[in-house]
């Protein structure tokens, strides 16, 4: 058997956007570490699929829908696994959306889009888990999504870099005033994982550059040092790492885990 991360059995862990991608390979890691799943998304059919195959590692799920972009949705969906898993102790704001844009096109209603996912979707979600852990009285853990381009804005990604910038600004601040009560804040930062996402940014870089399909995803995973595109399992060893007792003393901090791309 292999070596656990340090425990995770029995505990209940809330994932935002785990329908499918990043999120889901979360999912599945972590009920296979015995830990119980909150799945929420914006797509029941999607949902009760990863909830299946979550429940076949032999551990409880439940699905919720809720617009992370909205502060009280976040508290229901919290509420909801706390009461229909019997506890909370990890918190996985994953959800996200991208936007391949030149600045020089970007429109107000597009900013407020992803800002309002990216940036507030993360902030309501720590909010909201801080105050259930505090509710609780106990320890918690708090794990964001971040990105290579949190650490490096890239371009035609320039806003999509400044929400996950934003993210890493959170995720120190947040760890620096939720320590007094044991609550750590940290974020992963993926490189490049063959996703639908992933799908998106390279459909949109060939209308705007003129970039046959696949090609601006080839160029990117041919600057990986490791040599290959990242899995959502790469994602979510690290993920499960950071819920773990084994991290925790680690706090404030966004991780790359992207093959060899951004270097800090």
């Amino acid at each position: 058997s292999r070596n656990m991360p340090r425990g995770l059995n029995n505990k209940v862990a809330l994932i935002t956007g785990a329908a499918q991608g990043i999120g889901r390979g979360i999912a599945l890691r972590l009920a296979q570490e015995g830990v119980h799943i909150g799945l929420v998304d914006l797509h029941q059919e999607k949902l009760n699929t990863v909830q299946q195959e979550v429940e076949a590692f032999g551990v409880k799920a439940t699905t919720f829908i809720a617009d992370i972009s909205d502060p009280i949705q976040i508290s229901d969906a919290i509420n909801h696994a706390e009461s229909t898993l019997n506890g909370f102790d990890i918190m996985i704001n994953n959800a996200g959306i991208a936007q391949v844009k030149a600045l020089a096109e970007v429109t107000p209603s597009e900013f407020n889009q992803i800002m309002n996912i990216n940036v507030g979707g993360v902030l309501w979600g720590i909010q909201a888990a801080a105050n259930k852990f505090k509710q609780r009285q106990q320890a918690g853990k708090i794990i964001n999504a971040c990105s290579i381009a949190g650490h490096e804005g890239f371009a035609l990604l320039g806003v999509y870099s400044a929400t996950k910038f934003a993210v890493r600004a959170l995720t120190q601040a947040a760890a620096k005033e939720y320590a007094s009560v044991e609550i750590t804040v940290n974020s992963y930062c993926p490189g490049v994982v063959g996703t639908d996402m992933w799908v998106e940014i390279d459909q949109r870089f060939s209308e705007i550059t003129g970039a046959p399909i696949g090609q601006t995803y080839k160029k990117y995973v041919d600057g990986i040092a490791l040599g290959r595109a990242e899995t959502p399992d790469d994602v979510a060893a690290l993920v499960a790492f950071l819920a773990s007792e084994d991290a925790n003393y680690i706090t404030g901090q966004s991780i790359l885990t992207d093959g060899g791309m951004v270097y800090r």
